[in-house]
């Protein structure tokens, strides 16, 4: 997932605010710039989330249709945003996200997608990496540490740079790693039934198409 930083201006949520200014979370929640544009906060500062290319897209939707198979639609989005442990106020929004059967009923009648630190942990979330360093530093780093400190217990690092999925496990508070390249399955034990390999993930699934006609 790609992002920029930005600096708050323009028309802020409250009165008075000025350029540069780190945001609480609860300013953060009622910010809205009037605009279709998409944050997440971090450290306090809005960083402004750009559109998805359309490979990231593609790999995230066949992976949502073949989470699919195995659990309700209630529990997976693409929309909901977490807000993670840290001195100052972070939030992320991963390119995909499995909720536990607890965290989607607490979010049931909210009026905003948001995990707040007092709901559940997601049981998984998947970012598809984004070229450059500072999006590779991002998700191998940073919210690798978010992610394990939030206790959610599956993180998945798809990464068509290097043609490889991380798979990253919480045991004890901190994420064991396995990296899956190639024709490897990919090892979940959040879903044990799903038969995927890395190859299919990268590739959307644009692989199998036809095959079953022939």
């Amino acid at each position: 997932m790609k992002q920029a930083v930005l600096r708050v201006s323009g028309k802020p949520a409250e009165r008075g605010q000025q350029d540069g200014k780190r945001l609480r979370l609860e300013e953060y929640l009622k910010y809205d710039d009037r605009t279709d544009s998409q944050y997440e906060l971090v450290a306090g500062e809005l960083v402004a989330i750009p559109p998805e290319s359309p490979k990231n897209v593609q790999i995230s939707l066949f992976l949502l249709v073949n989470f699919l198979k195995f659990i309700p639609v209630n529990r997976l989005s693409n929309k909901v945003e977490i807000v993670v442990a840290g001195s100052r106020a972070t939030t992320r929004i991963p390119d995909l996200i499995v909720l536990t059967d607890e965290l989607a009923t607490a979010l049931e009648g909210a009026t905003r997608s948001t995990i707040t630190l007092d709901m559940p942990p997601p049981a998984l979330v998947v970012e598809v990496v984004s070229p450059g360093k500072a999006n590779e530093d991002r998700d191998y780093r940073y919210k690798r540490s978010e992610y394990a400190a939030r206790g959610i217990a599956e993180y998945w690092i798809v990464d068509p740079q290097t043609n490889a999925v991380t798979l990253l496990i919480l045991v004890d508070g901190f994420y064991e790693e396995t990296r899956f390249a190639g024709n490897s399955a990919i090892a979940s034990t959040i879903f044990p039934d799903l038969q995927l390999t890395v190859e299919q993930v990268l590739n959307a699934g644009e692989s199998n198409v036809g095959k079953e006609d022939r």
